[in-house]
């Protein structure tokens, strides 16, 4: 199973099992997510330049780089945010936002078999 079908780089899936199993602060674990995640990122931008396939990024390069620039953005407002978040808070919120997503997941899943079911 590869990162990207896992949300964000995975880190739905990394953040709480470096949390469980290490038992690291929640703070350091996003931190180290990214970390996990960059190489897997700088592999397949490779794969993408070899295969030619670049060329879908620069039709819509202006679309890519407002996509950057909230990325960068975001980065910088929550890591403004988490200095007055306690590692509690964080853990709660993770929480509420994995529930939230598995939910949305199980709906879709739901979605999908009955409208497979109706079409036969």
């Amino acid at each position: 199973m590869s990162l990207h079908c896992l949300g964000v780089a995975g880190g739905e899936l990394i953040i709480p099992t470096i949390i469980l199993l290490y038992g690291i602060d929640i703070k350091l674990a996003g931190s180290l997510s990214l970390c996990i995640s960059l190489p897997t990122v700088l592999i397949g931008i490779m794969k993408y330049r070899q295969r030619g396939e670049l060329k879908i990024v620069k039709n819509n390069l202006s679309f890519v780089l407002c996509m950057a620039i909230g990325s960068v953005l975001g980065a910088f407002i929550g890591s403004r945010i988490l200095i007055g978040i306690g590692a509690g808070t964080l853990q709660i919120i993770l929480g509420v936002i994995l529930l939230i997503s598995a939910i949305k997941i199980f709906k879709n899943k739901r979605d999908i078999i009955n409208s497979a079911t109706n079409s036969q």
